[in-house]
């Protein structure tokens, strides 16, 4: 059913290393000297501006989520500073570069969102710990000059009216609040026949069409058609459908290859694409919010595994040339988004693939593209998804991007090796800001699969690592325990994530179980099958890796099945290793 490993990062930003490995790398200074302004190079601008602060608060910590309205002069960089009143200590930031002086916050544009036009807005945000009170900061300066007009305090952030869900065309700002989502009962009896398993089959999860037959059902399975009226008949007002059939599907892995051929994007129209779009805009559906995740590991692909990176393949050379990857994203969001009730929502890999420099803004270009390929527009993308059916960690509470041992910064770690992101969170928060400097609207949201990057069970750090090295920092208090970012398949050790939750974090729609927890993200051996299913040796534990994963050990699990077939074993220890624990 799934799934692609992460390429190979970023190297450290020497030229002689970019040379060798034809990869960009990030800058090394990363810590800021508080203080640093932007100011002196828009002497002759005129700087006005408007500030909103949110936060969501639980007691210990909070995100802050901040938006600036540039009121005046266009500049081409910016810097915001704030303060405040208590001890509110900075974990990480996103969307601008960080720091804390005492109280005092500076929050410095990235190279990529430095622009910011009259009447143009950005947001950015951050995780904070605190005890005691925690009072919202009262006055915001840009450029050394105080926002709001009034002393700087912050703008309440404005409300717009939810429209009518029961109403047919009614598109919702987030689908997924006041949502009772489909709980798929084919999934469900599989996991309520594990011992155990009971305790979390009423979740929902996505329903996977990763072939053309899927959509009448497999083997006496239940298909498309039938998982909607079972959605009616539950009084669900909410479904989450996988689109996954491209041609030459997953051109980098092998353990999720589909059913059509590179050059078969016609079929892909006529057999997949336009039947699902018949079934889903029957009328009798009208008021059910039908979220599509559309192709899982594929635009990526495009930017990471192409000639030019030490990870690339011919297939990704070919589908990247004969475009098939982009017009069939097009096409599958041009006519899924003309239906009112369906939302789409594009794969967008998760930090440890995309979170270097040189993948991060090259993706989202190429997803805008994809987005007005083929009669598309991005009003037709509802919003990201990131981690699909992945084990990346939604938060890392231990150590941040920013921190530093003995003068070394946190991205030098053999772990981080130069990512811009240490989590998930952050990761979905940035992507989101960079979409929106693309072209996307300013109200996309993100969705952030946590079917399994809990990490809980024995074995979960409790606290930072030794100060010792970089290195023992970071390994010493990551939760998140692959042997590398670059390993996806039925990990060893990994656990349920948060459950499915609305809305959980400023410019998040919602954490979702997209990947059905006990599915196997492919075959321990090869295994003879119609399903157009491959050998991965990512999926042999025995395997000792490849450039992708710095050519360390797959970590995964013995004895598993094929992609999308139920893993007993992976289900039992996902329940064992749960975060936050199952009851």
């Amino acid at each position: 059913m799934r799934s692609q490993g992460s390429p190979a990062p970023a190297g450290p930003p020497t030229r002689s290393a970019r040379a060798r490995r034809g990869l960009a790398a990030g800058t090394a200074a990363l810590m800021l000297a508080g203080g640093v302004v932007a100011a002196a190079q828009q002497a002759s601008a005129a700087a006005s501006c408007k500030v909103a602060y949110t936060k969501n608060d639980w007691g210990s910590g909070f995100t802050a989520s901040i938006t600036i309205t540039n009121t005046g002069d266009a500049l081409s960089s910016w810097t915001l500073r704030y303060s405040y009143s208590g001890n509110q200590r900075l974990a990480s930031g996103w969307n601008g570069r960080w720091s804390q002086s005492g109280q005092q916050i500076t929050v410095q544009n990235e190279a990529w969102n430095g622009s910011l036009a009259t009447g143009a807005t950005i947001n950015v945000g951050a995780q904070f710990s605190y005890s005691g009170t925690n009072a919202d900061p009262t006055s915001f300066t840009l450029n050394g000059t105080p926002c709001n007009g009034d002393g700087g305090g912050p703008t309440p952030t404005p409300t717009t009216p939810t429209p009518d869900p029961t109403s047919p065309g009614n598109r919702l700002d987030n689908p997924y609040v006041g949502a009772k989502p489909y709980v798929n009962p084919e999934w469900s009896a599989k996991a309520a026949a594990e011992p155990g398993g009971s305790r979390i089959a009423n979740q929902p999860t996505g329903v996977w069409l990763d072939r053309i037959a899927a959509i009448e059902g497999v083997n006496g399975g239940m298909g498309l058609r039938d998982h909607l009226d079972e959605a009616l008949e539950q009084g669900a007002n909410l479904i989450q459908i996988v689109i996954y059939n491209l041609p030459g599907r997953d051109c980098s892995a092998l353990a999720s290859n589909g059913e059509l051929g590179p050059d078969d994007l016609p079929r892909y129209k006529a057999e997949y694409i336009d039947p699902i779009a018949a079934i889903m805009d029957d009328a009798k559906y009208a008021n059910l919010r039908i979220v599509t995740v559309i192709e899982i590991d594929s635009l990526p692909n495009l930017v990471t595994n192409v000639s030019g990176r030490p990870t690339a393949t011919e297939m990704c050379d070919r589908m990247k040339a004969n475009g098939g990857y982009v017009n069939g994203v097009g096409y599958a969001l041009n006519k899924l988004g003309a239906i009112p009730n369906v939302y789409n929502y594009i794969d967008a890999g998760h930090h440890g693939w995309l979170g270097w420099d040189d993948n991060f803004g090259p993706s989202v270009d190429l997803i805008y593209q994809a987005a007005n390929a083929s009669g598309s527009t991005p009003a037709k993308v509802h919003g990201f998804i990131t981690n699909t059916a992945n084990y990346s960690a939604l938060k890392e509470p231990y150590f941040t991007i920013n921190d530093t041992v003995n003068g070394t910064s946190v991205r030098q770690s053999k772990w981080v090796d130069w990512n811009r992101f240490v989590d998930e969170l952050s990761y979905a928060q940035a992507f989101r800001e960079r979409a929106v400097q693309a072209g996307f609207d300013r109200n996309v949201g993100m969705l952030i699969d946590t079917s399994r990057n809990g990490w809980g069970g024995p074995n979960r750090p409790t606290g930072p690592g030794p100060m010792t090295d970089v290195n023992a920092y970071v390994n010493g208090g990551r939760i998140d325990r692959r042997i590398h970012l670059g390993n996806w398949c039925n990990q060893a050790g990994a656990g349920l994530g948060e459950r499915p939750k609305a809305a959980p974090e400023p410019g998040i729609d919602a954490y979702v179980w997209i990947k059905p927890p006990g599915e196997s993200d492919g075959a321990s051996k090869e295994i003879q099958n119609d399903e157009g299913k491959g050998f991965d040796r990512m999926c042999d534990p025995t395997y000792t890796g490849n450039a992708r994963n710095g050519n360390n050990m797959s970590g995964a699990l013995p004895d598993a099945p094929l992609s999308g077939h139920w893993f007993s074993a992976q289900f039992q220890e996902l329940m064992r290793n749960a975060y936050p624990p199952l009851n």
